[in-house]
């Protein structure tokens, strides 16, 4: 029972650090220290000890052995790396799941996306990640378990990047608004080639307004590739 008891106490550490640097309230360079972030949440070192493992383990820092971390930049290679995977992975998940979607679906992903839209710009952004992790959910539930967690995994691994696009990339929210339309507009149709195309175009622009602020001078060739053989464009 103790040993349960510290585990689910370093995986809530491990969570309100994340949330943490995800909101940027730890920002890139940021300097954490094992004592100051256990005396700071009110635990032990111990849960933080694991919680810097986990994170390490996410890629959202760098540990090292004198009980220090250091919140990491963004990784152009593996932004690129995880954008490529999710557009083509993604992709197909919708293809399989458009022809499968009943009315009551799709109007839970109606209902979802009008909630997005009042959350949109408001100081309640995780309840807008929510929302928008089941609307793409919802777009890709025909495929199997296996297939899901990939996307589960990816999609978690990409909420950094989905943060930093919105803070960064003037009328991301808007323009992403008018991708999901679009995309509940070919899944209505039962279009399956318009709902990837609309989707590998919609995180290949996530992918790509980030890297155009971080990491200029990189070439996202596994974006860039993903998105044609997906049939996406970028304008």
């Amino acid at each position: 029972m103790a040993a349960a008891g510290g585990r689910r106490l370093a995986l809530d550490v491990h969570g309100r650090l994340r949330a943490m640097i995800l909101s940027g309230e730890l920002p890139p360079g940021s300097v954490l220290l094992q004592a100051e972030m256990a005396r700071k949440l009110g635990v032990s070192r111990t849960p933080m000890r694991e919680a810097f493992r986990l994170l390490q383990e996410e890629g959202l820092i760098d540990a090292r052995p004198d009980q220090r971390a250091r919140v990491k930049a963004v990784d152009p290679e593996d932004l690129d790396g995880v954008y490529g995977a999710r557009i083509m992975l993604e992709t197909l998940a919708v293809r399989v799941t458009a022809k499968s979607l009943t009315d009551e679906d799709l109007e839970r992903m109606s209902d979802v996306l009008k909630r997005m839209q009042e959350l949109a710009g408001t100081d309640q952004s995780d309840e807008w990640y929510a929302a928008h992790k089941e609307f793409h959910h919802i777009s890709t539930q025909a495929v199997g378990t296996h297939l899901q967690r990939m996307l589960a995994s990816l999609g978690e691994h990409s909420e950094r990047y989905i943060r930093l696009a919105q803070l960064g990339v003037p009328g991301s929210h808007a323009r992403a608004h008018k991708e999901h339309e679009a995309l509940l507009a070919a899944l209505r149709g039962s279009d399956p080639a318009e709902a990837a195309r609309v989707v590998a175009g919609h995180l290949a622009r996530t992918a790509l307004g980030v890297l155009a602020e971080a990491a200029p001078e990189y070439e996202p060739a596994a974006t860039r590739t993903a998105l044609g053989i997906a049939g996406g464009s970028q304008s």
